[in-house]
């Protein structure tokens, strides 16, 4: 179980270990290009060698992708649609040159279609995503806040997806946002909430398609479904929450990645280190 945070690929994406060790990551996130859009600065051998160097250098772990933030697989307009299917196939393919262990993304919302339709136009996305991909970066979906018609808010939807016949092939797992799932109906504020909502993680999804935490606090209510992320202990799953949940069997070897406001990004990786400390040897 290591813990790391989102960081910046500022000047190179060959900054983002130097970036992560400086805040004390052990292991981190990134985006490997603008998350607004744009072409992605391309990955040359001098590139990669230098951010493969830099990883040992600074003793990272693992490094993770984020996909930009406009992935929508169930749009009615193509460009967007056929443009988000290109994008998440070059972000695999680039974290394999990178060494990424996933590339986890949103998948969009339901709005111009609805679920019916929508969800086969998900699938079929992901079809030409996946398809003839043999790279080594897995593939992950998160978990969303739940919001309107956003796809990924509850277990059912995601485990729809990854166990759908023309996708459950392809390997696709599941990224957990403690402050998405919280939002969406998910409890882990005590010990028995962590156990009943893993339980129910395991009987939908599946607890080995389980790969990575996206740990952020939450700053609004439970069950309330908006994204709003808070530092650790300073939101309503609190800092108890994250204790009854990193002491979890469901969790062990599992990495966390912050996604909380870089001033206090810090302090908040510290309190993790603190909170496995007490349980793990």
């Amino acid at each position: 179980m290591y813990f790391g945070a989102h960081v910046s690929i500022s000047g190179g994406v060959f900054n983002a270990p130097l970036n992560a060790a400086a805040i004390g990551c052990e292991v981190f996130q990134m985006f490997s290009r603008s998350p607004r859009g744009g072409n992605p600065p391309p990955l040359t051998k001098t590139v990669i060698n230098l951010f493969k160097t830099n990883m040992a250098l600074c003793g990272q772990r693992a490094c993770v992708i984020h996909t930009p933030y406009f992935i929508h697989l169930a749009s009615a307009n193509n460009r967007v649609r056929y443009g988000s299917i290109k994008v998440l196939r070059e972000e695999l393919e680039r974290g394999t040159l990178l060494g990424a262990q996933f590339v986890m993304s949103h998948l969009g919302s339901y709005n111009d279609f609805g679920e019916k339709i929508g969800f086969i136009k998900v699938v079929e996305g992901l079809q030409k995503v996946l398809n003839g991909y043999r790279g080594s970066t897995q593939f992950l979906i998160e978990i969303s806040a739940g919001a309107g018609n956003v796809i990924g808010g509850t277990f059912e939807q995601v485990a729809e997806i990854i166990h759908h016949p023309k996708l459950r092939a392809f390997n696709i797992g599941v990224c957990y946002d403690t402050q998405h799932a919280f939002a969406s109906g998910y409890d882990i504020r005590t010990p028995a909430a962590v156990t009943k909502t893993f339980k129910l993680f395991d009987q939908t999804i599946g607890l080995k398609n389980l790969q990575m935490f996206h740990c952020n606090d939450s700053l609004v209510e439970f069950n309330s479904h908006k994204d709003r992320h808070a530092h650790i202990g300073e939101g309503y799953i609190g800092h108890k929450g994250f204790e009854a949940l990193l002491s979890h069997p469901a969790v062990r070897n599992k990495n966390f990645y912050l996604e909380t406001e870089p001033e206090k990004v810090k302090k908040d990786l510290q309190i993790l280190k603190e909170i496995r400390a007490k349980f793990i040897l």
